[in-house]
């Protein structure tokens, strides 16, 4: 074979392998990257099945949020919206669901909770979202206090569409690079970085935040709230989540109070949170000390039963102090 017929056939089957890259498997948050299992646990997909409409049917959707406390997901004000497209205090759907640091939506890690209840900001694009569980085996994504500047990285995690043609969602998370290309009083845009100027998020990415690591620690600066079809080039706009994190704080103040180190050292619900009190030291009870001599003549088993007898009298001692 000819090193011009070597070449042609290297071209023929260089254009299959061409043709599986550019149809590689889609890039949600729109020409962006799939997530490795376990990073970025903080992030959530919040399940809407069963919203109303307003021909008296029912419709499906969902939206991108992060763990900002225990109970508590940050996410974009219209991901609650009654039939008529109003913002509500209140979960909408029939079955208003939340995936917590599920990076791959056909596994089991993670946690799956109910959504009980809705807080609106009002006047900025932002909603938090209780759970009916306390998660406390996820760090969650602290709350930035700082003004965002022009030119500032951050990075976007969301579960939305990966081109605005699609149907389906994807069943693994997705991220992407941005950077801040201008500041508002509330608002901000982010524009693509990496892997592509065009990486840009969807729809039903709305609510995913945008944050910043470091030390191991991720702070988010910015909620998903509106933009152009993906994918595309320019700004997207986000909520600057420093402009609203006093509201935040007051509505999650008490959560944040919680112990949250690990599900084996948190309480359970409605139980007491107070310190409890050390049981009594084992041994003998006080009372037999008092006579030890006389006690050294009676038999071993007598001893015991005495012991025994005499605990019981004096428990009364600690009533109320049982521990739980």
């Amino acid at each position: 074979m000819t090193t011009k017929m070597w070449k042609m056939l290297a071209a023929l089957l260089a254009i299959p392998v061409g043709a599986v890259v550019a149809a590689a498997p889609a890039e949600a948050i729109a020409n962006g990257e799939s997530v490795p299992d376990g990073r970025y646990p903080f992030a959530v997909k919040l399940i809407d099945n069963g919203i109303p409409t307003t021909d008296g049917g029912t419709r499906d959707s969902s939206c991108s949020g992060g763990l900002i406390s225990p109970h508590w997901v940050l996410t974009a004000g219209h991901c609650f919206q009654d039939e008529n497209g109003d913002r509500v205090d209140r979960p909408v759907a029939e079955e208003s669901l939340a995936a917590v640091g599920r990076t791959d939506l056909t596994g089991e890690d993670g946690h799956m909770a109910e959504v009980v209840e809705v807080r609106q900001h009002g006047s900025a694009d932002v909603a938090l979202a209780r759970l009916d569980r306390a998660i406390t085996d996820i760090t969650p994504l602290r709350l930035s206090r700082k003004r965002p500047a022009a030119g500032q990285k951050a990075r976007l995690v969301g579960y939305g569409f990966t081109k605005a043609t699609n149907r389906k969602t994807p069943d693994r998370l997705r991220t992407g690079q941005f950077k801040v290309s201008g500041v508002e009083k509330v608002e901000m845009g982010l524009s693509g970085l990496a892997p592509k100027a065009s990486t840009s998020p969807c729809e039903r990415d709305s609510g995913g935040p945008y944050f910043t690591e470091s030390g191991g620690a991720a702070t988010v600066i910015g909620v998903v709230s509106r933009g152009p079809s993906c994918p595309h080039t320019g700004p997207d706009i986000a909520t600057r989540v420093d402009a609203v994190a006093p509201w935040i704080l007051k509505v999650i103040k008490s959560d944040l109070a919680a112990p949250s180190k690990s599900p084996a050292s948190s309480p359970a619900p409605g139980r007491s949170r107070s310190k409890p009190v050390a049981a009594p030291q084992a041994g003998p009870p006080a009372a037999l000390t008092l006579r030890p001599v006389a006690l050294l003549s009676i038999p071993v088993v007598v001893v015991a039963t005495i012991g025994i007898a005499l605990a019981v009298r004096g428990k009364r001692r600690y009533r109320g102090r049982r521990r739980y």
